[in-house]
């Protein structure tokens, strides 16, 4: 029903490339120097390589000699490197009761010590249920039980106070590891 768009490719290739003078780089990045496009071609041609605009806005353009294949496979690593980069500042609840379980209490201080050592925080969350509520210092013995039973395992700071809201008590709880060392760098 739509008209399709034609195909644009992100980078321009081979004969895709306008500009009359390019700076023309191999595979390791280095420069050959600021050739005519035809030049190129040539050169492209020879060696069985692909001429990729990286950098349409340079003046001359800066063209890379490479496969496009090894090229497009190489921008991937790329974004997946700065993808992995970005994912390491995430929030990952743990819920408990007032009264929980001594088995259950460990595996919560197992599994947030793993969160805090893969550099993300950790929001503690006891829900109360009933009547529990009426006593809210149950919640925040646990509370205070929990981080310094945390702290032996993984040192932590508390990024937030604890607040009671509704029929949960929250507290927000992040690695201190890399902020003792500035501290001692201060020293």
């Amino acid at each position: 029903m739509y008209p399709q768009k034609p195909f644009a490719p992100r980078y321009r290739i081979n004969q895709y490339i306008t500009a009359p003078e390019i700076r023309l780089i191999d595979e390791d990045a280095k420069q050959i120097g600021v050739i005519s496009r035809d030049e190129a071609f040539k050169l492209s041609r020879e060696s069985g390589l692909d001429l990729i605009e990286i950098a349409p806005k340079a003046v001359p353009p800066v063209v890379k000699l490479i496969e496009f294949s090894k090229f497009k496979y190489q921008e991937a690593k790329k974004q997946k490197a700065e993808k992995q980069g970005i994912k390491g500042g995430e929030t990952k609840e743990i819920q408990m009761t007032p009264f929980i379980g001594a088995g259950d209490y460990e595996t919560r201080i197992k599994r947030a010590s793993q969160f805090l050592s893969t550099g993300n925080k950790v929001k503690i969350s006891i829900k109360f249920h009933g009547r529990q509520i009426q006593k809210p210092e149950f919640g925040h013995l646990l509370l205070s039980r929990f981080i310094k039973d945390l702290n032996d395992t993984t040192p932590v700071t508390p990024d937030t106070e604890a607040k009671l809201i509704g029929k949960r008590l929250l507290q927000t709880l992040s690695s201190s590891k890399g902020k003792n060392k500035n501290e001692k760098t201060k020293s």
